[in-house]
């Protein structure tokens, strides 16, 4: 039998204060808030995982408890300014922290232990936030005996992007370890929000955003304007958009095959497949992707728990040619493409939208690749080591079908989504302990689902022919 019941955890003597919202604050609750109130909680940052043999609770609620001290991201609100000017954060020094609690018998089952986490997480992570009246955090404990047998955590993405999320978990490991809270410090000191934001609006910080501004633009000036025939639904109505996922136990080690042997990273690897198979499929030699990317190699942001991540535009030319070359082109087209990562995006659309206006042909941005396979540590680790890791459930990607158990690629279609303007796919990397996942949102108007089949299926080819021949 499971019952239910709420534990407010205190939190005092916090850091406080109130500044401008940063970059990535803004930036992600604009894209929140144009969602419709019932997608927008798949914009949530969530993760869970079993803990076995378990956690004393008594640990788990005092490690949240110093948490909420290292991390100001977890107990800041979001309100406009008041004079309607823009966004503006306010962090909290005190309040409560609400943690939900399901307690079972002592002799419950993993099976069923797992089952019971399961609801209490997709019930966490079915609502949305509303991030000027509540903490961006929510937590849900599964309890037996004492002990916290499963967790769940699910973070307003305004306060989290996925590596902070990994940040997160390490931290909440740690601390449930018996890890003091000031060797934490000592050790990481990451920038907190407030502190991120003071150097944006510093002259630096200005000059940076101007400078990452205009390599945008010069590279929006340059790519082509459109990859893939325009949208124009026949029946006047727009279809939902599909989510297909593709699990490749292959590919997860072809990927560090080919990495390794073209001295790139391996997401220069899957980067390189997407535009190649963009470019068959648009009928081009070149592709454009929008990729997101985390931001962490930034002076004081290595440790920084919140959101950062920014996305950065790539113009592959020849992008269906010689795989291996395209790999090491990519890794060289991204190195530049990242460094200007960082910036306003509010300040970017504008100038992109006034730039429309006066009809300037402005590149497609409607690609975007975003690869999340290790933006999560190893689950909340237990007594005898940490468990298996969890995949997040990203904005475009749902929570990781099992598949290809036997060594073989599957390939499922787990859910419908809302239209998204302006969008031709959304292509998420992750990752599980046994496979690489390829999840794909489109639109199928510009990419149907026999086109997201061969989009991804061509993917795992080109990798896995590319491995072949380097072995050969």
């Amino acid at each position: 039998m499971t019952t239910s019941r709420h534990l407010d955890l205190p939190f005092a003597d916090g850091r406080s204060g109130s500044g401008p919202a940063t970059w990535g604050q803004r930036a992600i609750l604009d894209v929140v808030n144009r969602a419709a109130p019932a997608d927008r909680p798949r914009f949530n940052i969530a993760t869970a995982t079993p803990l076995d043999p378990g956690v004393p609770l008594t640990a788990v609620l005092e490690a949240l408890g110093h948490l909420l001290h290292l991390h100001d991201s977890l107990h800041t609100r979001l309100l406009p300014e008041p004079d309607g000017s823009g966004l503006r954060q306010t962090v909290d020094p005190d309040g409560r922290l609400t943690v939900h609690v399901r307690d079972c018998a002592a002799d419950t089952g993993a099976d069923e232990l797992a089952a019971v986490g399961g609801a209490l997480h997709e019930e966490l992570a079915g609502l949305p936030f509303d991030c000027a009246t509540e903490w961006p955090i929510r937590t849900g404990l599964v309890v037996a005996d004492g002990l916290v047998r499963h967790i769940s955590l699910v973070l307003s993405h305004t306060a989290v992007d996925g590596t902070g999320m990994g940040l997160l978990v390490r931290d909440l490991s740690e601390l449930s370890m018996g890890t003091g809270p000031d060797a934490i410090r000592a050790a990481r000191s990451p920038r907190q929000p407030l502190e991120e934001a003071a150097f944006q609006t510093s002259e630096r910080g200005l000059k940076r955003d101007a400078n990452a501004r205009a390599h945008n633009l010069r590279k929006l000036r340059a790519a082509p304007a459109r990859l893939f025939p325009p949208n124009e639904p026949a029946s006047g109505t727009t279809a939902r958009f599909p989510n297909a996922v593709l699990t490749s136990p292959a590919l997860l080690r072809a990927v560090d095959t080919v990495a390794a042997a073209h001295r790139t990273g391996t997401s220069a690897v899957l980067v390189a497949a997407a535009a190649a198979m963009t470019a068959r499929l648009a009928g081009r030699s070149d592709a454009v992707l929008q990729v997101v990317v985390n931001n962490r190699f930034l002076s004081g942001l290595t440790d920084a728990v919140s959101v950062v991540a920014g996305d950065a535009l790539l113009h592959l030319q020849d992008a269906d040619g010689d795989f291996g070359a395209a790999v090491r082109r990519t890794h060289a087209a991204s190195i530049a493409a990242y460094r200007h990562a960082y910036f306003d995006r509010r300040l970017l659309d504008a100038e992109v939208e006034r730039l429309t206006a006066e009809r300037v042909p402005l590149a497609d941005r409607s690609c975007v690749f975003n690869d999340t396979r290790e933006l999560l540590p190893s689950g909340l680790a237990g007594p005898d080591g940490p468990d298996g890791p969890d995949a997040p459930d990203g904005p475009d990607g749902p929570d990781a079908p099992a598949g290809g158990e036997d060594g073989r690629t599957t390939l499922v279609w787990p859910v419908d989504f809302d239209p998204r303007p302006g969008l031709t796919y959304a292509l998420d990397a992750l990752r599980t302990p046994s496979a690489l996942q390829l999840a794909m949102t489109a639109d199928p108007a510009l990419l149907p689902r026999p086109a997201m089949e061969r989009f991804l299926y061509g993917m795992e080819e080109l990798v896995l022919t590319e491995e072949s021949a380097l072995k050969a």
